[in-house]
């Protein structure tokens, strides 16, 4: 039986860091916005449909836009999204549970492939959960409380987490409700929840060291040479 895919696309962060007086997942790059890009491969992908996660005040912009200018037909909910990411994407999960499989991404990352996608969807045939990810290429120090180093973990084990992140989606729900029920907030992506809330290993899949998240506006420019170098 086909599983159904559903992609979360996370947008709802306010991207203080860049300045400006728009989020930076609305910014121009290369003439659309920065979000357009990553709703348009999970739109040309085999996904079933888009969960969209903004905050309150753009969801009558994302819906007018954006998806109904670019025609994004799979966009089937354009949701309110909460105070921290796990918030966002409970919010996401609960509106999509007819789904098998989830792709959870972050709309600032706008140079996700379909590659990245099709083999997310495949390791879920076999993986609980996956990420996809990158080899760290520098040497990684951790440091005390005063910024002083303690150890130096094997580069050779050390890699990066993008998104997407991908799961099946009872698993992920039944964490969610464990994390919710634990009340810890020192939570940073989905892989975590599931690592300590789920009891499972996330296989790591390559990513690519162009999907890089825009946070600054030295980010935006990079973002801007890496499209036109794959165009």
């Amino acid at each position: 039986m086909k599983k159904k895919i559903t992609a979360i696309v996370l947008a709802a962060g306010s991207g203080r860091r860049m300045g400006g007086d728009i989020p930076k997942q609305y910014m121009e790059l290369s003439g659309k916005p920065v979000i357009y890009y990553s709703l348009k491969v999970f739109q040309d992908s085999v996904v079933d449909d888009i969960v969209l996660v903004v905050s309150d005040e753009y969801i009558e912009y994302c819906r007018k836009e954006i998806v109904e200018r670019y025609g994004f037909s799979k966009v089937t909910d354009i949701i309110s999204g909460g105070r921290e990411r796990y918030d966002s994407v409970r919010n996401g999960l609960e509106v999509c549970e007819s789904a098998d499989y989830v792709l959870i991404h972050d709309g600032a990352r706008p140079l996700i492939t379909g590659d990245m996608v099709k083999r997310s969807i495949a390791t879920l045939e076999e993986e609980t959960g996956c990420s996809v990810a990158v080899k760290a290429k520098d040497t990684i120090k951790i440091s005390d409380e005063n910024d002083y180093g303690v150890d130096t973990p094997d580069r050779r084990y050390v890699w990066q987490v993008q998104t997407p992140q991908s799961f099946r989606r009872r698993e992920l729900v039944a964490a969610y409700e464990k994390l919710v029920a634990s009340g810890d907030t020192a939570i940073t992506d989905d892989t975590m929840i599931m690592e300590r809330y789920g009891g499972v290993k996330i296989k790591l899949i390559d990513g690519s060291y162009a999907n890089i998240k825009i946070t600054t506006p030295e980010d935006l420019a990079l973002a801007e040479v890496l499209l036109e170098h794959r165009s």
